[in-house]
């Protein structure tokens, strides 16, 4: 009999049994100390294991204490229920009484983070189907960006997030799903009485053809899509892009971007939900790459928001880890708002000199006491009084070592200069840019910048350590009514060979709504910033 318990992922838990720990086999009720694993393998079939395992699961019993019983991963988990219900969720009795059909003291978001302390349950939502949007994101994407009235489609429907929104927000829904039980899902979801709603229309189909719509008829794209093949969404059906590797995924989204153009009318916008990933400890920017791909489609981009994960700081056993490995637990997403321009814009050349001169200088940050803490995951917050402190600490506390570490500030301040860098090795190079803290940029600006930073980068590479360090922080920012996002352009355009992308991390100050007027304004005001971390290899 082959070993169909073991994966190549790690089990559920971190949570080591004791001796004392066991188990008993509910086809033959053997006890057994620690998991079922090799006892199933001995005794019982795979068909055998996996009923069991779903018998349990129909019981309520949690997917980490099935992980503990069984011996198994949440890959192999998460499989087994895709393959026997058709859908991938995480409870196998789905019943839920709707208590309301509005989230209580909802307010618009106005800033470019956003982050919900609970995903939202109001209506027929829930968190059950795996790796389903919050509905505060297709509720905020909806009031902002279309009407009563109007179409929005959303060609990776799932579980039918954004058709519920859409119906309690009288838009008309097309709702498209390669899954038919995923549809199947969206319609019970979508099936409760709300005055003067329009009705959804409901598709089996492939988001790379949309040719059933006619150009320039939709009003608003709200979607999101697998991250590559993070989740599995079927039952390894053909044409699930939840199944592709990453440069097999972002080519068949070249097909999804074409045609999101080609149907949206002019003027209107497509929404995005993407994230990272890790591999081999370094982080892939798929969240970037997936922006490129709908910008060569023709799209501007008219936001670039940061969706952060709410209480996800790390302690005990990830914390050590994330210390001990240096590496950041992935705490961000990226819904990027992208505009179909009007066919009769016309490109303005630009014929002026740009923001001004950008020069760099070297300065030695207050680092007073160490810090008790390091940040751990892939967003920092901090107070507003403290935000540079606090970030300066930690990334020279986490980077710099004992290797030290030379901080250049790339400013428009002519009176300062850069000084003759020493021959002195360092582990770490801190790029800071207070030149971006202006409030009107050319294309100019942006190609200065990036020019500046490359000199800076290819001129201390020499003094890095091997195992060191450059961190750049940087910012987006408008160029007229859109967003240039510089994290992504330098990502895109400076690379050496001997340096990886190890983390991106997002900076944001606590509270951050309340550092803005509230408003109701065609732009989000801009409240995040990034450091881009790169490790010599």
């Amino acid at each position: 009999m082959t070993n169909h318990i073991k994966e190549d992922i790690t089990l559920y838990s971190t949570k080591k049994l004791s001796v004392s720990d066991s188990f008993t086999c509910p086809l033959c009720s053997t006890v057994c100390k620690n998991t079922l694993a090799a006892h199933f393998k001995n005794n019982h079939s795979k068909a055998e294991l996996d009923n069991a395992i779903l018998a349990d699961k129909y019981k309520g019993i949690l997917d980490t204490e099935l992980g503990q019983k069984y011996g198994i991963t949440f890959r192999y988990l998460e499989r087994l229920i895709t393959q026997k219900q058709g859908v991938n969720i995480s409870r196998l009795k789905i019943s839920k009484k709707i208590k309301t059909l509005t989230p209580e003291n909802f307010k618009e978001e106005q800033t470019t983070v956003w982050s919900f302390k609970s995903r939202g349950n109001w209506a027929t939502h829930s968190g059950e189907y795996r790796g389903n949007w919050s509905p505060y994101i297709p509720r905020n994407i909806i009031l902002k960006y279309s009407k009563p009235g109007e179409t929005v489609l959303d060609y990776f429907c799932g579980a039918g997030t954004t058709a519920v929104e859409s119906k309690l927000l009288k838009r008309k829904c097309i709702a498209l799903d390669i899954n038919k039980e995923a549809i199947k899902l969206a319609k019970k979801n979508i099936n409760f009485r709300y005055d003067n709603a329009f009705e959804s229309e409901f598709l089996v189909g492939d988001a790379r053809d949309l040719s059933f719509l006619k150009d320039n008829s939709i009003d608003l794209i709200c979607a999101h899509p697998p991250y590559t093949n993070i989740i599995h969404y079927t039952d390894n059906k053909i044409g699930d892009l939840s199944f592709l590797e990453i440069e097999q995924f972002l080519k068949e989204m070249e097909k999804v971007a074409k045609e999101s153009f080609r149907i949206l009318k002019p003027a209107r916008q497509c929404a995005i939900l993407i994230g990272d990933m890790r591999r081999h400890k370094n982080v892939i920017p798929l969240g970037f790459k997936l922006i490129n791909v709908y910008l060569n489609a023709g799209f501007k981009l008219k936001e670039l928001i940061i969706k952060r994960q709410h209480n996800c700081k790390t302690t005990g056993f990830w914390y050590t880890n994330s210390i001990k490995f240096n590496f950041l637990l992935l705490g961000h997403e990226y819904l990027p708002i992208f505009e179909k321009p009007e066919e009769k814009a016309m490109e303005v050349k630009e014929e002026f000199a740009g923001y001004g001169l950008f020069n760099p200088y070297s300065e030695r940050p207050l680092l007073k006491k160490k810090l008790d803490e390091l940040e751990t995951t892939t967003v920092w917050i901090f107070s507003e009084n403290n935000l540079e402190r606090l970030l300066n600490k930690n990334v020279i506390d986490r980077y710099s070592e004992e290797g030290g570490y030379k901080v250049i500030n790339i400013n428009s301040d002519p009176g300062k200069t850069l000084s003759i860098s020493s021959q002195k090795k360092r582990n770490l190079l801190f790029i800071k840019s207070s030149c971006l803290n202006g409030k009107e940029y050319t294309m100019r600006d942006v190609d200065l910048y990036i020019d500046q930073l490359r000199d800076i980068i290819q001129n201390e590479l020499p003094f890095i350590n091997k195992s060191g360090y450059y961190v750049i922080q940087t910012k987006d920012i408008r160029v007229c009514e859109y967003i240039e996002p510089l994290a992504k352009r330098i990502i895109d355009s400076i690379s050496f060979p001997d340096f990886l992308l190890k983390e991106i991390v997002v900076v944001t100050i606590e509270n951050h709504k309340d550092n803005f007027k509230i408003r109701k304004a065609l732009n989000l005001n801009i409240a995040h910033q990034y450091l881009l971390i790169y490790k010599r290899v």
